[in-house]
């Protein structure tokens, strides 16, 4: 694990019904002054998790909890200084930090949840 606070492969993260309604579901574990954020996407019928970290300055993608800036249900902007995100793959396409991506977080839906299950494979795409 990356991040002390990483949760282990197996943990619940939120019930399927809660990210049909929105689409996107934030979770956090650890402590309030160094938490693993995890935001999970509803995405085209598929599952995308990202580790809730903007490349850029290492903060969250988010300005107001649970809320997130995503554009005809492809792409993310991060609130705080504009990076613009493949929901595909986490690969930025315009911003301050272009061409690098977000860590990709493997997922499944399992018993009516969302359930972590570690980093990706094909966790990042290298500057």
């Amino acid at each position: 694990m990356a991040h002390p606070h990483e949760p282990v492969p197996g943990t619940r993260l939120v019930a399927l019904t809660e990210l049909a309604r929105s689409g996107t579901a934030e979770c956090s574990f650890g402590p309030a002054h160094d938490p693993f954020r995890v935001v999970v996407f509803l995405n085209q019928g598929r599952l995308r998790a990202f580790e809730n970290r903007c490349p850029h300055f290492s903060i969250p993608l988010n300005y107001e909890p649970g809320v997130f800036w995503v554009y005809d249900n492809a792409t993310l902007m991060c609130a705080h200084h504009s990076a613009m995100f493949h929901l595909e793959d986490g690969r930025c396409f315009d911003g301050p930090c272009l061409g690098a991506s977000l860590n990709r977080l493997a997922v499944e839906a399992r018993a009516g949840a969302i359930w972590y299950a570690g980093e990706a494979d094909d966790k990042r795409v290298q500057r």
